[in-house]
């Protein structure tokens, strides 16, 4: 048998291996993205950057510190699509790895966001990696950058979704910079130390309206060190919200109107 042979039926025989998750069941590989690519040869180094919550801010000191990665940058078009390239880590089962996938995919279903696997000729890519908790940048970073999905608590779609978002130039609901219209935020029963979660930003919101049902959305009760609200509605104090399992129609409608989807 040759070498090359021998390679294929190896490849062969893993990919059925993979064929049913760790409790036996089958993995549906309809929603899976074929993903046999290289390891990115990108030096990724924690140092240069500083994390507010769960997003990733460039220090001022990197290389990446100039106006556009600061304040996030969109993904190119090219003819209909936006293309994202992405390489999920090898430290995820399977299992794992088709969660993350699966979250991908929902993009794909109601945008022109295209998520394509990472190769050596993609320079900006995200990477997607169990570190410590769940995070992203703001935007696309100029030479790759982290998605943190931490294994134990960062895998649900909502999640998925919430750090994707950020990673294609979206802020929190509540610090976009009509809040005020909608929303007080309460800063004496906010945690010491979270205060920039609730800092106002200057953001487009794309003449969409705040929106409750947002995945961006922080929940009533974020960051409390009083089991007070940090965030009540000016319609309505009693209001309750957070409880967003996936992206609403205002978040595919933003996405759309960003990237000028057709």
């Amino acid at each position: 048998m040759t070498p090359n042979v021998f390679c294929l039926l190896f490849l062969l025989m893993a990919e059925t291996s993979l064929s049913t998750a760790k409790n036996g069941d089958p993995v549906d590989k309809s929603d899976n993205i074929l993903e046999i690519v290289p390891r990115p040869k990108a030096q990724f180094l924690p140092e240069t950057f500083v994390l507010q919550d769960d997003v990733a801010v460039p220090k001022a000191t990197s290389r990446n510190a100039n106006l556009c990665t600061l304040k996030g940058c969109k993904w190119p078009k090219r003819r209909s699509y936006v293309r994202v390239p992405y390489y999920i880590s090898s430290n995820y089962s399977q299992e794992e790895r088709n969660l993350i996938l699966r979250g991908l995919k929902s993009f794909e279903r109601s945008t022109c966001i295209r998520f394509v696997p990472y190769s050596n000729y993609d320079q900006d890519y995200i990477y997607f990696e169990s570190k410590d908790g769940c995070w992203s940048y703001i935007g696309r970073q100029d030479g790759g950058q982290y998605i943190s999905l931490n294994k134990d608590g960062c895998l649900s779609r909502r999640t998925i979704q919430h750090e994707v978002l950020h990673a294609l130039g979206f802020h929190h609901e509540q610090v976009r910079s009509d809040r005020d219209n909608y929303v007080w935020i309460h800063s004496q029963n906010i945690e010491p130390g979270h205060e920039n979660n609730f800092k106002k930003r200057l953001t487009n919101n794309l003449g969409t309206p705040y929106d409750f049902t947002s995945v961006m959305q922080y929940g009533k009760y974020a960051f409390s060190k009083n089991e007070l609200p940090t965030i009540t509605a000016k319609s309505n104090r009693y209001y309750e919200w957070g409880r967003a399992t996936k992206m609403s129609i205002y978040d595919i409608t933003r996405i759309n109107m960003l990237y000028k989807c057709k």
